[in-house]
């Protein structure tokens, strides 16, 4: 079977069988151009109206009645249980920018299994949308359009450095590590500037960054994105 790909020079949006609002729905339709369904997300999409260009999973968690309202052709069945439909999705979508929609919120194992696989595919620069914030794989520079009292949290995957403008706490000379430091509930004092030295740290940013985010990752020249990995690390399987 050919293996599915979703290309596009706009931002796709992703949708997941997680948590979600019509105005988040609302929100990655007037930003994204393509629409792609991670297994159950399918049903979510449906329900909304939207049109998908592909859904994408082992489809163990996505009704005969949602597929069959879906043409054949856009549905990729992927039965290998070594990785999450999250997974299964991202890696075969080759855009700008993914908006990822009902991800977050529910199983707090799903929520940590999105972050590994952020960390797993940094060339896939992937916003997860949320109730007040957006979760994201911090890029080599990235401008955000904070104001003064906004909450921008860094957490380590591994161990990382960088440099900020803007936070009340500069992070710039700390080494970050998911065991002995992490940088959450940091506060913008205006616009804040922040680079990585590599993609290892998760940004948590106001949900209103993520149009001007969006639009910065598809503008953005190439040096501001991450390569791919040189190696892949097969995942555990998943329950």
């Amino acid at each position: 079977m050919i293996p599915p790909r979703i290309q596009s020079d706009e931002p796709v949006a992703l949708f997941g069988g997680g948590e979600a609002s019509m105005a988040d729905i609302d929100l990655v339709q007037t930003l994204a151009t393509r629409f792609v369904a991670a297994d159950g997300g399918a049903a979510m999409a449906v329900r909304a109206g939207v049109a998908l260009d592909a859904v994408i999973g082992d489809f163990d968690s996505v009704s005969a009645d949602v597929l069959a309202q879906i043409p054949p052709a856009r549905q990729h069945h992927i039965a290998e249980q070594d990785s999450t439909d999250f997974d299964k999705a991202l890696r075969h979508i080759f855009a700008p920018v993914v908006l990822a929609v009902g991800f977050l919120g529910g199983r707090v194992d799903h929520q940590l299994g999105c972050l590994s696989v952020l960390a797993r595919y940094p060339e896939r620069a992937c916003i997860l949308l949320g109730p007040d914030e957006i979760v994201m794989l911090c890029p080599p520079r990235l401008d955000l359009p904070t104001v003064p009292g906004d909450v921008v949290s860094l957490v380590p995957l591994a161990p990382v450095q960088g440099m900020s403008t803007g936070l009340r706490w500069p992070i710039g000379g700390l080494r970050f590590d998911p065991i002995e430091r992490i940088g959450t509930s940091n506060e913008a004092e205006g616009p804040v500037s922040l680079t990585m030295e590599r993609p290892a740290m998760v940004l948590i940013a106001p949900r209103r960054c993520l149009a001007p985010v969006t639009q910065a990752l598809v503008q953005g020249p190439s040096d501001a994105r991450w390569p791919a990995r040189a190696a892949r690390c097969t995942a555990p399987p998943q329950s």
